[in-house]
């Protein structure tokens, strides 16, 4: 066995930093172009057929619990990932092209590229025209986009099931990918009925005193406008926003950009997509940074984001074998990107960092809690919505409907049928950021308990982020990080208290 996963881990680094940086290349806008096919055809050997019996027999005759086991399982979950992305990938190919050249036309003869459509929508102060450019940038997603996901999906749930790895594309997420996606989902059920009061008293407050509108009237392109809450921009430049998050990286005692490992982009680019990204091209040895400016303070999360994936893969003990560098529960390095971006929703932070101060403070601390409580609620909708639409118990007529039901109800903004497809990540990824909110609220209470409240400027913090957590790259599941850094589940509990204080002032 040990010799048959040698040959996976030689074949399985140089497949995935090619793959990777293929990846940040057209995600940073430098091509438009991406060859998927020829790089999984290049590298046909690391998802042979006898690559996939050697990564099933590993798992199935590891002790459950063993080091064996644990790498065996992070090895065919890569494996069967990788083989539906193979199988998907012409899919893949055009979705990018699409997006990187994809333009929204709206009816007064203007076109805005595609990539800046969720900016521009953002930015808009006045609502005729978010509304007007969210239509328009819906109907050419369901038109042009939304067939191809649909298409990539139910391709993926076919490699899966065909595998019989487990009774259902559920049960093998679940199997292999280390995620309780049931438990989970009831967990998000709950978490909805328990916020849902509080988040219509909030919603109903913010409406009117930001937008003038009222919450019967919310759309989608309401809450990215709150989001984007540009009157606080004179507190977040744009110029301060780099230095800023170094100054406060080199106080916590870690090397802001890993002494070279780390390559920050934050530079406007055409073809650069909107959304920001960590790309780990070769672990821990080249990092990349992607970030396209939004403005305002949502740049601010972002980076501090970002600044969390980047510094963890560059943190990685490069001793490790390839899966735990590569592979793994990203619920991890997404509970390390939010560790970081919640220094956002820090009193003490905002104050020794950013512009803001007094009345203003606590205000922008309301607005915080606000926006934490949407977007943790939008994701429990998208998870439970997720577990149906990859279910098979909801036709695919009824998929668009559903979907716009589920995240309107949860959110109280109205969510459009046209979004069905294209707001759903693979293979689960909503509950990996899940577990990560819980992960990151359990891992800055075991910071504050050793190291204060302001361990983000604690020059004996970063040390021990970088060697006890970051250095041990993926190995283990956020619920087994939980388990040893502060002996307790995943769970959310501590959010919801972090937010009630956040909005309660």
């Amino acid at each position: 066995m040990t010799a048959a996963l040698d040959r996976l881990r030689g074949l399985g680094e140089p497949f995935m930093e090619e793959l990777s940086r293929a990846q940040w290349l057209v995600g940073a806008g430098y091509t438009s172009d991406i060859d998927l096919r020829g790089i999984y055809a290049a590298h046909a050997d690391a998802l042979s057929d006898e690559s996939l019996a050697a990564a099933l027999e590993a798992f199935r005759d590891a002790a459950p619990g063993s080091e064996e086991h644990r790498s065996a399982r992070a090895l065919l979950d890569w494996q069967i990932e990788a083989r539906a992305a193979r199988a998907t990938a012409q899919l893949e190919e055009r979705e990018l092209a699409w997006e990187a050249t994809a333009t929204v036309r709206l009816d007064d003869g203007r076109a805005i590229p595609y990539q800046r459509a969720h900016i521009e929508i953002s930015n808009a102060t006045d609502r005729a025209e978010r509304l007007k450019m969210d239509a328009a940038r819906g109907a050419v997603v369901a038109r042009e986009l939304a067939p191809l996901r649909r298409e990539r999906f139910a391709r993926e749930r076919e490699v899966v099931d065909a595998l019989d790895v487990a009774p259902s594309y559920i049960d093998a997420i679940e199997t292999i990918s280390a995620l309780p996606l049931r438990a989970l989902g009831e967990q998000c059920a709950r978490f909805l009925r328990d916020t849902e009061a509080m988040s219509r008293e909030l919603l109903s407050t913010i409406l009117k005193r930001q937008l003038a509108i009222d919450p019967a009237d919310a759309a989608r392109s309401d809450a990215l406008a709150l989001a984007r809450a540009p009157e606080f921009d004179a507190a977040f430049p744009a110029a301060d926003l780099q230095p800023a998050v170094a100054r406060q990286l080199g106080e916590m005692g870690l090397a802001p950009d890993a002494n070279g490992r780390i390559v920050y982009d934050t530079a406007e680019r055409e073809g650069k997509r909107a959304r920001a990204f960590c790309a780990p091209v070769r672990i821990p040895e080249e990092v990349h940074l992607v970030l396209r400016p939004h403005g305002g303070a949502s740049d601010w999360t972002t980076l501090l984001h970002e600044a969390g994936h980047a510094l963890h893969f560059a943190n990685v003990r490069p001793e490790l074998p390839f899966e735990h560098r590569w592979l793994g529960d990203n619920s991890v390095t997404e509970g390390y990107a939010m560790l970081f971006d919640h220094r956002m929703q820090d009193k003490g932070w905002l104050r020794r960092y950013t512009g803001l101060a007094g009345a203003e403070l606590s205000r922008f601390l309301r607005r915080a809690g606000f926006e934490e409580l949407r977007f943790l609620r939008r994701y429990c909708a998208k998870l439970l919505y997720e577990l149906d639409l990859h279910g098979g118990a909801v036709s695919e007529s009824d998929v668009p409907a559903l979907y716009a039901e589920r995240l309107t109800a949860a959110t109280g903004f109205r969510y459009s049928p046209d979004d069905a497809y294209a707001d759903v990540d693979p293979r689960f990824y909503a509950g990996r950021y899940l577990q990560a909110w819980q992960l990151q609220s359990i891992l800055a209470g075991t910071l504050t308990e050793s190291f204060d409240e302001d361990w983000w400027r604690n020059p004996r913090s970063g040390p021990w982020l970088r060697d006890n957590l970051f250095a041990e790259g993926q190995r283990e599941t956020a619920g087994e990080l939980a388990s040893r850094v502060a002996g307790r589940p995943l769970d959310f509990a501590p959010l919801i208290t972090a937010i009630e204080r956040l909005v309660e002032g």
